[in-house]
């Protein structure tokens, strides 16, 4: 294998797959990246064999080949090279000669015989969407997924197309964040799946370089191939191409924990509550994490204490003219979706002090949150 390379366009191909090797490989082959070089393209693939990842850029290949190399020394070298154009050379047995200016690298590799493929599947399901659309909705929701491995169910994001409609939901069972939009769901094409973390994760970073994604899932598998916007200077052709497990068992119905009846309801301006309950809650400590919402005639205070700090105390005007009602949250419950949204207003709905309360906008999202006892 024989080829010449912009050193940029390198660099960038290596960082778009570079996240998905663990620290702690459990094969040697699995700290590799696979480089395939044929026609005009170099193709770089990683996995984990949870979570794999392929993506194409430019190159001028004399002789098409293989050959895996580790992935972080070799984006390394790469970065550092003194020239931008950088010659390529694998034709002698498993090592692989890397010439840019005055430096020399030779990098000892593995077979890409041995790189496990990554995985192929039937009975799909496939949906073509929005690349902003999809990286927005899950920004909406991807907080409130769990992080207790014991509920390993709820370790991801809930995807269900259904009824023309795409669901997007999260929840670690003491907040629950779902967003929808239409999609054209034909008949026999419904599904549902639940996205691991690590590749919501990956997922967020990918998106946004294109227009579209395009979705394609079995009972076990989930695909998204990101086109990229033809760009000469990234030095990436067409698409990425993310490929992962997905978290096999039974989402539970969330439906059941969305409030049928919230008796009061305040419209609310998003960046002024996300600024009044960060300054509240900065006197709060681990013990005392919880910060007091107090809804009087068109007055709503936000108050924190702890014994080590002292208390604090923010005020804003809404319109209300019901119940006096005080409500103790989470802090940080509360600034995750105020933060994740562009909406400048908000609308927030609650009962009474042992209720959830619930966020919403006028755009099919929500999320509903937990109250703390009050002292």
């Amino acid at each position: 294998m024989k080829f010449k390379i912009h050193r940029d366009h390198f660099a960038t191909g290596l960082q778009q797959v570079l996240n998905v090797v663990g620290s702690r490989a459990t094969m040697p082959i699995l700290s590799n990246v696979l480089i395939q070089a044929e026609g005009n393209q170099l193709s770089l693939t990683t996995t984990n064999l949870d979570l794999g990842i392929r993506c194409r850029i430019q190159a001028d290949v004399e002789v098409p080949g293989g050959i895996t190399l580790p992935v972080r020394k070799l984006a390394t070298i790469v970065r550092a090279l003194p020239n931008a154009e950088v010659e390529f050379d694998a034709s002698s047995g498993n090592q692989a000669k890397i010439t840019s200016g005055g430096s020399l690298f030779r990098m000892m590799g593995i077979s890409e015989d041995e790189f496990p493929p990554l995985p192929s599947f039937a009975d799909q399901h496939i949906f073509n969407l929005q690349q902003d659309e999809i990286v927005g909705m899950l920004k909406n929701v991807s907080y409130a997924q769990s992080k207790d491995e014991n509920r390993y169910i709820l370790n991801g994001v809930f995807f269900q197309f259904k009824e023309n409609q795409l669901t997007l939901v999260a929840t670690d069972g003491r907040r629950l964040a779902l967003c929808s939009k239409e999609v054209e769901v034909a008949e026999g094409n419904a599904g549902d799946l639940i996205l691991p973390a690590k590749t919501v994760d990956e997922l967020q970073r990918l998106l946004g370089q294109g227009d579209t994604v395009k979705i394609t899932f079995s009972d076990r598998q989930v695909a998204f191939e990101i086109q990229i916007a033809k760009d000469d200077d990234s030095g990436l052709v067409d698409s990425i191409y993310l490929v992962s497990k997905i978290v096999e068992g039974k989402y539970p119905d969330y439906k059941q924990v969305i409030p049928k009846e919230t008796e009061n309801r305040i419209k609310i301006e998003r960046e002024l509550l996300a600024e009044c309950v960060q300054r509240a809650a900065l006197v709060t400590s681990d013990k005392n994490n919880s910060v007091k919402l107090k809804l009087t005639n068109n007055l709503l205070e936000i108050t924190g204490s702890s014994p080590e700090y002292g208390d604090s105390h923010e005020s804003m005007a809404i319109s209300y003219e019901a119940a006096e009602v005080t409500v103790a949250f989470n802090p940080q419950f509360l600034l995750d979706p105020l933060k994740a949204l562009a909406q400048d207003e908000v609308y927030f709905e609650f009962k009474d002090e042992l209720s959830p309360g619930v966020f919403k906008t006028l755009d099919s999202f929500l999320c509903v949150i937990m109250p703390l006892r009050l002292n």
